[in-house]
């Protein structure tokens, strides 16, 4: 009776331990698609375009495998503890992932929309969104190792470069509503320029979000909606 108990144990470890390779699997795929998306509109690469809209498929067909795997788990072994906790944590991260994945797709989207048009003189360049999509996309990578590592030390920074993305945003939106009120023409540009920026923003809430469930899945505690003091106690 130990050996099979022992043995099923060790089933269950093997699982658990084949969902989280599979959720870092699909955070790596949105990161690539986050990163094609900018770099197709920076270099205006209308075949990035289409790779970034036609490969959302992949993250969605990721998303259904392991919420499979999950539910299975749960049906199966009746997980308990810290092993429920970071059951619950993939499911809600993989929520996360896919929306992260959407946006690129809206990005991409955007893109082509902007590549189709004549560059009029005096709109911003996009050396802001460059700028603020570096820094969505360095809390998405540490979110990810945070929930590889079950690092919490990550944490409070990720939440206060969301502030930043926050801040750099609407500083785009600033300019890009100068540029409307200057120059009737750069209406049409600027909403698709201003949604970019609003997909890139979201991006942030998303790896806040998943950086918040590595909390969740080490200390039990839900840290959303909550002061940043009382998020770096419950961590440090």
């Amino acid at each position: 009776m130990m050996i099979s108990s022992e043995h099923t144990s060790k089933q269950f470890d093997v699982e658990l331990g084949a969902i989280r390779d599979r959720v870092l699997q699909m955070g790596g795929l949105v990161e690539s698609q986050i990163q094609r998306a900018i770099e197709s509109l920076i270099n205006r690469d209308e075949e990035l375009m289409e790779r970034v809209i036609a490969d959302d498929h992949r993250v969605n067909a990721l998303e259904v495998e392991i919420d499979e795997g999950c539910n299975h788990i749960i049906a199966c072994r009746q997980p308990t503890a810290g092993d429920l906790r970071m059951v619950m944590t993939v499911i809600k991260t993989i929520t996360d992932l896919e929306r992260i994945g959407d946006e690129a797709k809206k990005i991409a989207r955007m893109a082509q929309l902007l590549a189709q048009k004549e560059q009029l003189h005096g709109m911003p360049r996009y050396s802001e969104i460059r700028h603020v999509a570096a820094l969505a996309q360095e809390m998405l990578h540490k979110s990810l190792d945070a929930f590889a590592r079950l690092d919490l030390t990550v944490v409070t920074h990720i939440v206060r470069q969301d502030e930043q993305v926050d801040e750099e945003y609407r500083a785009i939106l600033r300019h890009l509503i100068t540029f409307m009120m200057e120059d009737p023409r750069t209406i049409s540009t600027s909403f698709e320029i201003l949604f970019i920026a609003k997909a890139i923003e979201r991006i942030g809430d998303h790896a806040k979000n998943m950086s918040e469930y590595v909390v969740y899945m080490v200390k039990g505690r839900d840290v959303r909606h909550v002061t940043m003091e009382e998020i770096e106690h419950e961590v440090l």
